[in-house]
């Protein structure tokens, strides 16, 4: 069950209602949004329904909601949300192209791969400072001083920054330079995490879990949701299946699905996807043509020598043909690509 707070509810008519669930014997979880705040109740619905919520000042409507993520979950919110990164939205009837290195390595590196990414369309830059690999011989980020890096480029491109968070004790310090955290797909149940990234004041880029079901990765918003953040976009980035002949496999059929049962944006990674560069730009026209609020693409200036993921990272006429891709084909569908900021229109 959820109650809706109207656009206008004081702090003290929320606090009421918690204070009332509490005393019945349940559980409140207030979470809010841009436009409005929802207080989730875990407990005997039928001592909430003798207390007759409807009535009380501030609250909107009182929903029952048959699925266990109740705070994520179109019963509770029928129309499709849109969150919004450093003024960036994403959302329905956009299509918002966040694009960048895999890894910070360098600043020369990482400037160069945010102008690639502003050539592709991308309105928001995607860069690891902390990078979780299966290796652990494998070169594993930078850290701070690569979130120092992402900084400036921020300063000198105007791109807003997404970048990974890996435990709960790095959030504030990812916080204070990062406009949206990610939580990536070997995290995505790392519950002390999730809930960590929920406390935080910050738009969550959550991934799937490589092999997680829908339900499974909704449930794993729902724990970010619980604490107070519904600012959440959900990421597709592909499944381990029986298939070799790429590097995960594209559940394309999640986005519907997805954005049938949630009212989050769902975005897709096709570089993670496929995990060789000629497919990024095939399973990216898949991921618009199926209805995705965006992409999360790789690019580097030299693939060759990449610290991480080179092989799927775009470059030169590569990006041309993103670009290309980006301009026409959700016009086709009537849909806004979210524009970023060039280079000439940053202060």
């Amino acid at each position: 069950m959820v109650v809706v707070m109207a656009p206008e509810a004081t702090q003290a008519d929320i606090e009421q209602i918690v204070t009332l669930v509490s005393a019945a014997g349940g559980e409140a979880f207030v979470s809010r949004g841009v436009s409005r705040t929802i207080i989730g109740l875990v407990g005997d619905v039928h001592e909430f329904g003798a207390l007759n919520l409807r009535s009380y000042r501030g609250v909107t409507d009182v929903i029952r909601i048959s699925v266990p993520y109740k705070l994520v979950s179109r019963e509770n919110h029928p129309g499709r949300s849109t969150v919004t990164v450093g003024g960036v939205p994403i959302g329905p009837g956009h299509l918002t192209v966040i694009a960048g290195p895999c890894t910070v390595e360098t600043a020369d590196q990482t400037l160069a791969a945010a102008m690639m990414a502003q050539a592709a369309g991308a309105s928001l830059l995607r860069g690891g400072a902390f990078k979780p690999r299966t290796s652990p011989y494998a070169f594993q980020g930078l850290g701070e001083a690569g979130l120092r890096i992402l900084a400036e480029v921020r300063a000198e491109t105007g791109l807003p920054v997404v970048t990974e968070v890996i435990d709960p004790a790095s959030v504030d310090l990812v916080s204070s330079y990062a406009d949206m955290l990610q939580v990536g797909t070997r995290s995505m149940q790392n519950f002390a995490l999730l809930q960590a990234v929920g406390s935080a004041d910050r738009p969550v880029l959550l991934k799937r879990g490589m092999n997680a079901t829908v339900e499974e990765w909704l449930m794993a918003a729902e724990y970010i949701a619980q604490r107070s953040n519904l600012d959440i976009v959900l990421c597709e980035r592909g499944i381990r299946t029986f298939e070799t002949a790429t590097r995960n496999t594209l559940d394309i059929s999640a986005v519907p699905v997805a954005q049938r049962l949630s009212h989050l944006p769902v975005i897709v990674d096709p570089s993670h996807s496929g995990g060789r560069r000629d497919l990024v730009l095939p399973l990216s026209r898949a991921a618009i043509a199926a209805g995705a609020d965006g992409i999360i693409v790789d690019v580097h200036p030299h693939p060759a020598a990449a610290l991480c993921d080179g092989d799927q990272a775009l470059t030169g006429a590569d990006i041309d043909e993103l670009a290309a891709t980006v301009r026409t084909l959700p016009q086709l569908l009537g849909r806004t690509v979210t524009a970023g900021r060039t280079l000439s229109t940053v202060a």
